[in-house]
């Protein structure tokens, strides 16, 4: 049945740091506080979007959780998401480059522990959150130093400037995604660490809070919940209120990667291995969204959503071995559990070959020629955003 109670968890800040005062903000794989799961009223109050229960994630493919009508069975191939040509293969690391096209390198210290202190702060009353404007310019390291070396897309697939992030894939579909270009998921600590960059600071660009350099401060606007679990491309429409990747250039860190706090959501692969929530999914989300009251920082990370679970803001971005090294696919929690990637792509609903036969189909013939109710088909293309939908303008905030 559609889950559809009112959570103020989802968006709350699993940061200490992020309240006044001396506060150390935990890792990405450190203890954190739990979702608040209190009924929450008012107008930036958020409805729990659409997810798979944690047992329904078995290797056969399925419809999500009962909320939506059983996937479309149309034998045409399944195109996807709106990549060129360039990206229908995995691309080769340019000459003399430690990357593939289109991706940064990121290498230096990632911190386990990070300490900031809160100097101006407002409360969010409908989301229960303590939101913290101005951190003393500082950023103390007290946890571990480990030293990293990896490649990330600058931005949010398809990892295009122009583009619109892709929104509403499953987390197992976002990896396949990924897998196709012989890239994975970034993991939790990459994109805190790109995020951060070597200064740890709390958000890409500095240490005051501002959404006019990365998107948000978006007020509340009631989805249906019916008609997201439906992939209705109307509502869908209604509700995009984001902005085309690239098209904030100060929304850039220190590596030189775009887009990562604010704007859409991002989905990333977990490294936390502790018995309590935290530890339990694979999928951690990461930098917030559009909307005013949230997490819009690099640190901050949500542990309380499972594999299946998919929304109209939440995006991902790719990330990838460095120096012509083989990239493997599977998440480090799949590979401690021994999967093989084909159970991946069965919960996922297609393939990596399927993928890139789409990719290339989308970049010669401009679309997919998905029907209107296929929903693997327009999921597999990120098409199920509907052609109402519009870009946020500018200085609205």
């Amino acid at each position: 049945m559609l889950r559809s109670r009112w959570i103020a968890g989802f968006y709350s800040v699993a940061l200490a740091g992020a309240a006044c005062g001396a506060a150390r903000t935990p890792s990405a794989a450190a203890a954190q506080p739990g979702a608040d799961k209190s009924p929450v009223r008012g107008p930036s109050a958020v409805a729990e979007p659409v997810h798979l229960s944690s047992a329904r994630r078995s290797i056969r493919p399925r419809a999500d959780a009962g909320t939506v009508p059983p996937e479309s069975k149309t034998t045409t191939p399944a195109a996807s998401p709106t990549p060129s040509a360039k990206q229908e293969s995995p691309s080769p690391a340019r000459e003399g480059a430690a990357c593939p096209e289109g991706m940064q390198l990121v290498e230096g210290d990632y911190c386990t522990e990070v300490k900031h202190k809160c100097l101006e702060s407002w409360y969010d009353k409908s989301n229960k959150k303590t939101v913290c404007e101005k951190f003393e310019a500082k950023s103390e390291c007290v946890g571990q130093r480990k030293h990293k070396r990896f490649c990330i897309d600058r931005y949010e697939w398809p990892n295009r400037s122009g583009e619109r992030p892709e929104v509403m894939n499953r987390f197992h579909q976002a990896e396949v995604k990924c897998a196709a270009l012989g890239k994975r998921l970034c993991t939790e600590s990459e994109w805190t660490m790109t995020c951060e960059g070597p200064k740890f600071k709390p958000f890409p660009y500095g240490y005051v809070r501002d959404t006019n350099i990365c998107h948000g401060d978006v007020m509340w606007d009631s989805p249906d919940m019916k008609k997201v679990a439906l992939r209705d491309p109307a509502e869908l429409a209604r509700l995009w209120k984001g902005v085309r990747s690239g098209s904030q250039p100060q929304c850039v860190s220190d590596y030189g990667v775009y887009d990562m706090p604010g704007n859409a959501d991002e989905v990333v692969a977990s490294e936390t291995t502790s018995s309590d929530f935290r530890g339990k999914f694979d999928s951690v989300h990461t930098g917030g969204p559009w909307y005013k009251g949230v997490r819009n920082q690099c640190r901050p990370k949500i542990y309380t959503h499972d594999e299946g679970f998919y929304y109209y803001f939440l995006s991902f971005r790719c990330c990838a071995e460095p120096d012509h090294q083989q990239t493997e696919p599977r998440t480090p929690k799949q590979r401690a559990a021994n999967w093989k990637f084909e159970k991946v792509e069965q919960i996922a609903g297609f393939s990596r070959e399927q993928v890139q036969k789409a990719l290339k189909t989308k970049a010669e013939k401009g679309n997919c020629a998905c029907s209107k109710g296929d929903i693997r088909c327009n999921t597999l293309c990120g098409t199920l955003l509907g052609p109402q939908a519009k870009d946020y303008p500018k200085n609205r905030r």
